[in-house]
């Protein structure tokens, strides 16, 4: 059964920092590309950082470049999102996603990707 599963989350400062987990099980993490969306009260999921499979190339929304960074532990099945100078603006709930044929930046778009987590939220404010 594939399974994702978040976490990381919490309440930050303004300028803060944050590392989210997603965590694999059912499937072996390496051969998917994997993404990290989120999704703000009253506002459309989006695309916040991607990795594809095998290689590891990784994409980034213009929001988050510089900021952000995504990164895979093979050993651990297991992806991580790395945030920096948090802004407000960052709140939102954020999911994992997987897709076994997502190429290039598509792993950006919710449409592509075929598994889900639960999400965990990211509150940055004083």
């Amino acid at each position: 059964q594939v399974q994702l599963v978040e976490s990381g989350g919490g309440l930050v400062q303004p300028g803060g920092s944050l590392r989210l987990s997603c965590a694999a099980s059912g499937f072996t993490l390496d051969y998917y590309a994997i993404g990290w969306f989120r999704q703000a009260p009253g506002k459309e999921r989006e695309g916040v950082s991607c990795i594809s499979s095998s290689v590891g190339i990784t994409y980034s929304a213009d929001s988050v470049k510089g900021r952000f960074t995504i990164s895979r532990d093979n050993a651990k099945n297991t992806v991580y999102l790395q945030m920096n100078s948090l802004k407000p603006e960052d709140t939102a709930v954020y999911y994992c996603a997987a897709a076994a044929a997502a190429y290039g930046s598509s792993c950006l778009r919710s449409h592509a990707m075929g598994y889900w987590g639960k999400g965990t939220l990211v509150t940055v404010s004083s």
